[in-house]
């Protein structure tokens, strides 16, 4: 962008500051720390920033324009300008009913896509009257046991009209199968389905600890969602390839690429060796990020996640269809970066994390509640979350022009960063086989268990300043109205599901688990089987059984 005697003057004309300018400053006055860093890498920032630091960016190669390759400016042409990115408040609220009341409060709101969160139960593909789901049913989400659930969860929400994200992975297929029946009851033709559902078993024996089967069936699992969806569900995202519990479980940005993709590039392989064509599936891919409190960071972040999946795609898939290769991505602020101490902070919080996630360039945004460290978040504090939103999309201003940050010196020095050392992560998965043989040896585990430890580390020793926990403390905390699922929730589904078994055709249910059954032994493509299954009102837990029987149970310790 500047040719070599520009950029010699450059470097002389700064040599001369540092020495004229800032040595006497600094000698006089200091500054706040000897050494400036990311927060989460631990690469040193300059004081400055300069076109030299950028000296090899060719802007055609490595920005180009936003909606053209390679993406680093965004996936779409007009970004914002067009169209706000989906406001998606994750919601759950014990009951269907209870859940299907919020996601009607949120509509009304202004929300414009659902979010629905799932009970642990269900996320492990138990009923609620299993003995494995007891003190659980309804804590961590709504409970789904049936279709009847699932109708009463989007009774008077019309499929054809909303998105709708499910963050389910294990039995994401059956939850899924659950979603289409409602759409089919309900008129909506399969090509006007939108949403995504999580459907990332990978990160969960990296990071969570929700699977159910072994790594081989479950990845035959989610191939034929993709083959499935391909063709009767085009508008759906057949998976949302997750960094987002990496980072929380303690990851650096880069790591949280790196693993972020090369899980994206296990699933794609998995998919092409079972016969599909990159094109058929990948536009129906799309990602999942947190964002943290470094907002520049972050950006940066967001937009080397852009540029590498489109050399990935372009190199080392050759994929054909531009929309193969546009990274696509929805946010959630960062969890844990939420206080119990002093929790109206956390407003603050989530207000910069959002607008980190929006410059650069989201897709969909769900904004945490600032109560979410104590609990369930209550509806004052899921509304003032969704007018952070709101706020930032109306009055801000970041949503005015594309990538606005794009062309400043530090953020695109950084995004190079990052995207460099993504890509040595990368090559080191690639040399230990890919990342299935990367999460069975541990390797990837350890890797992010060493900078939690250490990011702990520096917290409890006050290197690492948490602002009203190890600094700026108060003496007395205001109490903090928390959200509580009532104990009687657990027996009130166990009656619901009961009703349900006694009013189903028993023989019909038996029947159609059988073809589950028969369908996982001969390798036929699973979702028609799970439809016509929870059709007859076959619960969550049997249909998971079901294949069960089948493909076994993981017991973990290793892939």
């Amino acid at each position: 962008m500047f040719d070599d005697e520009e950029l010699q003057e450059i470097r002389s004309a700064k040599a001369d500051w540092d020495e004229e300018s800032v040595a006497p400053t600094v000698e006089r006055f200091g500054e706040r720390k000897e050494t400036f860093t990311t927060d989460t890498e631990g690469q040193t920032v300059d004081r400055l920033y300069t076109p030299a630091d950028v000296a090899d960016l060719d802007y055609g190669e490595d920005l180009g324009f936003p909606g053209d390759e390679p993406y680093t400016r965004g996936v779409y042409p007009t970004m914002y300008r067009g169209r706000l990115w989906t406001m998606r408040q994750y919601a759950g609220m014990g009951t269907a009913t209870e859940t299907n009341e919020r996601f009607h409060y949120l509509l009304d709101e202004g929300q414009t896509g659902l979010s629905m969160a799932f009970d642990l139960p269900t996320q492990m593909g138990y009923d609620s009257d299993n003995t494995m789901a007891a003190g659980e049913v309804g804590k961590t989400g709504v409970a789904i046991d049936s279709l009847s659930d699932m109708e009463t969860v989007f009774g008077g929400i019309p499929l054809d009209e909303v998105s709708t994200s499910m963050t389910i992975n294990a039995p994401a297929s059956v939850l899924l199968a659950m979603y289409i029946a409602v759409g089919d009851k309900q008129g909506v033709d399969r090509e006007e389905l939108r949403g995504t559902i999580q459907n990332d078993v990978l990160k969960e024996y990296i990071a969570r600890n929700t699977y159910i089967y072994p790594p081989e069936p479950s990845m035959r699992i989610i191939t034929d969602i993709f083959e499935f969806c391909a063709e009767e569900v085009p508008n759906f995202n057949t998976i949302s390839i997750s960094g987002y519990h990496v980072r929380e479980a303690g990851s650096t940005a880069a790591q949280e690429i790196a693993f972020t993709l090369g899980n994206g590039i296990e699933y794609v392989e998995a998919a092409i060796e079972a016969g599909l064509d990159v094109d058929d599936f990948a536009p129906q891919l799309s990602f999942f990020f947190a964002s943290y409190n470094n907002v520049l960071e972050e950006v940066a972040k967001f937009r080397a996640a852009r540029r590498m999946w489109y050399r990935i795609m372009e190199e080392r898939f050759d994929a054909q269809n531009p929309k193969s290769k546009q990274l696509k991505f929805h946010t959630q602020t960062a969890g844990s970066t939420l206080t119990a101490q002093q929790v109206e902070n956390n407003v603050v919080r989530v207000a910069y994390q959002a607008l980190a996630a929006v410059l650069g360039g989201t897709q969909s945004l769900h904004t945490n509640g600032k109560d979410e460290a104590v609990g369930l978040p209550t509806e004052e504090s899921v509304r003032t979350a969704l007018r952070t939103q709101q706020i930032l999309a109306e009055e801000s201003g970041a949503a005015d022009t594309i990538d606005p940050l794009g062309g400043s010196y530090y953020v695109e020095s950084l995004t190079d960063d990052l995207a460099d050392e993504a890509f040595e992560i990368l090559d080191r998965i690639d040399g230990k086989g890919g990342m299935l043989p990367a999460i069975e040896d541990q390797w990837v585990q350890r890797e992010i268990q060493d900078v939690a430890f250490e990011r702990q580390r520096e917290q409890e020793e006050g290197e690492r300043v948490i602002v009203g926990v190890n600094e700026y403390q108060v003496e007395e905390e205001e109490d903090v109205d928390i959200e509580e699922v009532d104990e009687a929730l657990e027996a009130q589904q166990q009656e619901t599901l009961a009703e349900v078994r006694e009013d189903r055709d028993d023989e019909a249910v038996e029947a159609k688990l059988d073809a589950v059954r028969e369908a996982a032994r001969e390798g036929d493509n699973l979702m028609p089987y799970l439809i016509d299954a929870v059709k007859v009102y076959a619960t969550t837990g049997e249909i998971c059984d079901a294949m069960r029987d089948v493909f076994g149970e993981y017991q973990g310790g290793g892939i």
